[in-house]
């Protein structure tokens, strides 16, 4: 008897922009009290990486599945824009399936509701893991934060004589920012694949659990080759 065949689980673009509208719906509840900013904030990032999801599910083949992800949130602040204002920010969305592995890149825009679209600039790219050539960590000194850190050491030293009380505290934190900016650099990680049109895919926030996962598992697949 022959088998009968695999039913795909495809997601509609019907489905995706009722996803949409879930994430535009909780603003208005925001701005009436309906929702504390803490539990907006969260309720924002669960209904917005359920949006993600979806849009990489829609390019998955029949019986792939997502088996590491990782999101993290890139700033773009430009010096030349008002320090006050909430500057626009990158969302990076890597999925690793046991097929390929994505890479979803989004902007958030301050005050909109993120909808992963084209004004969002969306971009989503893939590899399969036999085009990876490389997956190597690497590591930068945090010259701004010892840079901060030097600048309020400095101003301590400076007004030492009118900063009686405060003086030692702000000399403590400058040193501390400096150590922290020296002793604990940016880590990364770098994929590169075989075309050398293709720009690495860069993985940063490597200290949460998702990224250590998924770097794992990049190295595991490419070992294998």
């Amino acid at each position: 008897m022959p088998r009968k065949p695999h039913r795909v689980n495809i997601l509609t673009m019907t489905e995706v922009e009722a996803l949409r509208a879930r994430i535009r719906e909780i603003y208005p509840k925001r701005v009436i009290g309906d929702l504390t900013e803490k539990a907006f904030q969260h309720e924002l990032t669960v209904r917005t990486l359920d949006l993600y999801r979806a849009l990489i599910k829609m390019r998955m083949g029949e019986g792939e599945a997502i088996v590491r992800e990782h999101h993290f949130v890139r700033s773009h602040f430009r010096l030349t824009q008002s320090v006050l204002r909430e500057p626009e920010q990158e969302a990076v969305s890597i999925f690793a399936t046991d097929r390929r592995l994505f890479h979803l890149k989004s902007m958030l825009l301050p005050g909109r509701p993120p909808g992963a679209d084209e004004e969002d600039k969306l971009l989503i790219e893939e590899v399969s893991f036999d085009r990876i050539e490389s997956v190597h960590v690497r590591r930068q000194v945090r010259v701004g934060e010892m840079g901060v850190g030097g600048a309020i050491a400095g101003f301590a030293v400076l007004f030492y004589p009118y900063l009686s009380v405060t003086g030692p505290f702000m000399m403590g934190l400058g040193i501390l920012g400096m150590l922290h900016g020296l002793l604990l650099p940016t880590r990364w990680v770098k994929v590169k694949t075989i075309d050398p049109a293709s720009d690495p895919i860069m993985v940063y926030a490597l200290r949460k659990k998702s990224g250590r996962g998924l770097v794992r598992f990049l190295r595991e697949k490419t070992r294998r080759r």
